[in-house]
């Protein structure tokens, strides 16, 4: 018979003394044994008697058995407090881990840069390194032998034409000199005398005094002698060449750029055995030199605009214009040499200086242009990585026309809407998928407002 529960009495009530129920009895005290019977043996205990409990333990038992349940309750909530924070562990785990995988293979791609091809129909502009040399340039050498006796002009000198520079000392030339001028002396008083024979001679052989032998003697005799003056009159000449050439004049006007001579030095004549003495050039105007590759030749003509640029002076420009050219190609490097003229009054270039030739190309057919850091070089030929809609990458072989040199034209392989790969790798291949980088967004030029 399962068991009722008691209520608890209320506040204020003096407990109801316990009532016993009908079937507990009395306890009897046992009998005394009988003189010599054994003697009694006291009771084994045995299993508690749960019809004859108490209220107290019945009441004790009960909130026994609800701590129990509740402890029960208590620890199955606590065991699946922890399967879940194991459950939720895991899963955070494993969403770390799958987005570190998803994070190493976006590292793992290839992060690229891409560019389209420019289409454009304006003129090219041709870029070529030039070489500036002055207009009219000469070395100055000795025509005499000698020593230098003095010099009047320096590097940096402005000289007009004839204007003297040096005068070299010449001794021997000046003993050769009068040794020339008394042979022409002798020769000119040979001449004299051998005149007056063959006029005698002459009549002579007028009035048959004498043979004709002898009296074409006398006139070959006179012929030989004037030759013998003129010689000698020419020898004479020729000296006193030598004696001006003592006198080092400047051919015409400009600047000495060069002196490399010193007094008492000695001057050998002529340019294979001497040292040149100084070197003048016209710098008023300017020659600049180029060399147009053979795609560019035939569109390169006389009048072609161009515009100088140096690398001392940033940013400033010189005009030319092409003056001529050579009207041939060079058989080793395939160029055509050309020349331009630049006015140069103010002085402001120097002569020898290194410049960069812009020539304005007139405007050919459209045609596509890439950056030439995108060309690769590979066995198959000249090709270009190309990034598709699903971000991988497409090699396209192409061919190349004319080298602008920061860019290249295109004449086949590429579509104008292509995305081709800037600065790429040789490890590159096709189909291997590739991030492209975002461009930086613009910097604003917002600034905070001073209170």
């Amino acid at each position: 018979m399962p068991d009722t529960p008691v209520q608890p009495p209320a506040p204020g009530t003096p407990p109801e003394p316990p009532q016993r129920e009908p079937s507990q009895r009395e306890p009897t005290q046992p009998e005394p044994p009988p003189p010599g019977s054994p003697p009694a043996t006291a009771p084994q205990p045995g299993p508690p008697d749960h019809g004859h409990e108490s209220v107290a333990d019945a009441q004790r038992r009960i909130v026994e058995h609800r701590l129990h349940g509740r402890v029960r309750r208590y620890a199955w909530g606590l065991v699946a407090v922890a399967l879940l924070l194991a459950v939720i562990g895991i899963s955070l785990r494993l969403l770390e881990r799958a987005a570190l995988a998803k994070r190493t293979h976006a590292d793992a791609q290839l992060t690229v840069t891409t560019v389209k091809p420019d289409l454009s129909t304006a003129g090219d502009e041709l870029v070529l390194p030039g070489t500036v040399q002055a207009f009219v340039q000469a070395p100055i050498y000795a025509r005499t032998s000698g020593y230098l006796k003095a010099w009047y002009t320096d590097i940096g000198a402005r000289v007009h034409k004839g204007q003297r520079l040096a005068d070299i000392d010449t001794p021997e030339v000046d003993r050769q000199l009068r040794q020339a001028e008394a042979d022409l002396a002798t020769a000119q008083a040979n001449l004299a005398l051998s005149k007056t024979t063959n006029a005698r001679w002459q009549r002579l052989l007028a009035t048959q005094s004498v043979s004709q032998q002898d009296a074409d003697e006398k006139a070959g005799d006179l012929a030989a002698k004037t030759a013998t003056a003129n010689a000698s009159a020419e020898n004479v000449a020729r000296l006193r060449e030598l004696e001006d050439f003592k006198h080092v004049l400047a051919p015409f006007d400009g600047v000495v750029t060069a002196r490399n001579t010193d007094i008492g030095a000695l001057v050998n004549a002529g340019q294979a055995s001497g040292t040149q003495l100084f070197q003048v050039a016209d710098t008023q105007r300017l020659r600049i030199y180029a060399q147009v590759p053979e795609a560019y030749a035939a569109a390169t003509t006389s009048g072609l605009p161009a515009e100088l640029h140096f690398g001392e002076e940033a940013g400033k420009s010189y005009p030319a214009k092409t003056i001529r050219t050579a009207n041939a190609l060079d058989p080793s490097a395939r160029t055509l040499q050309v020349e331009l003229e630049l006015d140069n009054s103010a002085g402001e270039v120097f002569p020898g200086a290194y410049t960069e030739v812009h020539f304005k190309m007139p405007a050919t057919a459209r045609t596509l242009r890439l950056p030439a850091n995108t060309i690769l070089f590979r066995a198959a030929g000249l090709q270009v990585g190309v990034v598709d809609a699903q971000n991988k990458i497409e090699l396209k072989n192409i061919e190349t026309g004319r080298d602008f040199g920061k860019t290249v034209e295109i004449l086949s392989g590429l579509d104008p809407n292509d995305r081709v790969v800037v600065n790429p790798p040789d490890s590159l291949l096709g189909g291997e998928s590739v991030r492209i980088a975002q461009k930086p967004a613009a910097p604003t030029n917002s600034t905070p407002q001073q209170q």
